[in-house]
């Protein structure tokens, strides 16, 4: 990225030399992303991160296919930038239904068989949780959904790099995708769009993308990405282990600490990412648990990265009917590059300490 920055100045849409050159980078680099996810080159568009990813995906189907019908199947545990984009469809005279997941915060693609109507137009699941980690059952419905020729978008900005993505073999029509969460730049990402479909821009202005998403593109940010998700893809096999191996000690570790009684995995427990892992302590609230542990240098979250400074309780957890007190004691652990074993030993170490300290301050 330093070296696009300090020595690339083209404009990829100029035909000039400089102008080829940019250009060069930014199809050599959807080249490498594409390899990583499986598609053709050109069913990539970049975009601004993930939520521009999922907004041009709903917002692109609903206005190309208003004449077909207004009908939108999605989820209760799909991030905001799915959640809010129906919301705003409703207000446009769009029918949203929002599918119930189980307790682990699943759905099961029966759900969305039944769910479905003459004038359904688009079917919208997330991969993979980005509060529980739980992973849906992805290619069932899109089974379902291709064979009633619906449109299938699948937000799979927690997936990317966690879970083999290979869409030349997942019935799926268009998957969201973003920079930073496979270690890359922040603000770049991508949206696959199966090359049958036909989408609607969000934005007018230029050719740039095929015409499916004017604006002079981040080259450095895109140029990010691509080395990014090919570190990724040769890493992927270590990074799995790695992170099975921290949650995997943080449950032993609270175990020998704590004990199993005194907290509760919140998530699917087969169908899941490795590196999220989702806890309530009902001994200690969510608040007082995240402040005590910034204080000793370790950060965890809420839920969303996007939501967590509400401090509000999970719509993802609500949706997974919680009983309050672990609705309002559960925090999420990230694993990540960087993160060490004795790391999460000292953090299990670290919530016994507060979770003591709390119950001898009520005795």
């Amino acid at each position: 990225m330093m070296k696009v920055m300090t020595e690339q100045y083209g404009n990829a849409s100029s035909i000039h030399s400089f102008g080829r050159a940019a250009k060069r980078l930014i199809s050599s680099a959807r080249d490498q992303i594409s390899a990583v996810i499986d598609c053709r080159p050109e069913e990539l568009v970049f975009t601004g991160g993930g939520t521009e990813s999922d907004n041009l995906a709903l917002f692109g189907i609903a206005a190309s296919r208003a004449q077909q019908g207004k009908h939108i199947i999605t989820t209760t545990v799909e991030h905001h930038a799915v959640q809010h984009t129906c919301q705003r469809l409703e207000k446009d005279g769009y029918e949203v239904a929002y599918l119930p997941v189980d307790r682990y915060g699943r759905i099961h693609p029966g759900q969305v068989a039944e769910a479905i109507r003459p004038d359904t137009i688009l079917v919208s699941v997330m991969y993979a949780n980005n509060e529980v980690g739980t992973i849906q059952p992805i290619a069932e419905i899109g089974q379902i959904t291709r064979e009633r020729g619906i449109a299938f978008h699948v937000d799979a900005v927690q997936a990317l790099g966690a879970i083999p993505i290979r869409l030349s073999e997942l019935p799926v029509d268009l998957m969201s995708f973003s920079s930073h969460k496979i270690n890359g730049p922040q603000g770049v990402g991508a949206l696959y769009v199966q090359r049958n479909i036909k989408l609607e821009p969000l934005q007018y202005g230029g050719l740039q993308e095929r015409t499916r998403r004017a604006g002079t593109e981040n080259i450095a940010g895109i140029a990010g990405f691509a080395k990014a998700a090919e570190l990724v893809k040769r890493e992927w096999s270590a990074r799995t282990s790695r992170d099975e191996e921290l949650r995997k000690t943080m449950l032993v570790e609270l175990d020998e600490q704590i004990g199993s009684s005194r907290y509760q995995i919140n998530g699917d427990p087969e169908h899941h990412l490795a590196h999220i892992l989702n806890i309530s302590f009902p001994e200690c609230d969510t608040e007082t648990l995240l402040m005590n542990l910034d204080m000793e240098g370790i950060a965890i979250a809420s839920g969303s990265a996007c939501t967590s400074g509400s401090l509000e309780p999970s719509h993802v957890l609500e949706a997974m009917h919680l009983a309050p007190e672990l609705l309002q004691s559960a925090v999420r652990f990230s694993f990540g590059l960087g993160n060490t074993i004795e790391e999460v030993k000292i953090t299990a170490k670290k919530i016994a300490t507060i979770l003591d300290r709390i119950r001898n301050r009520k005795y």
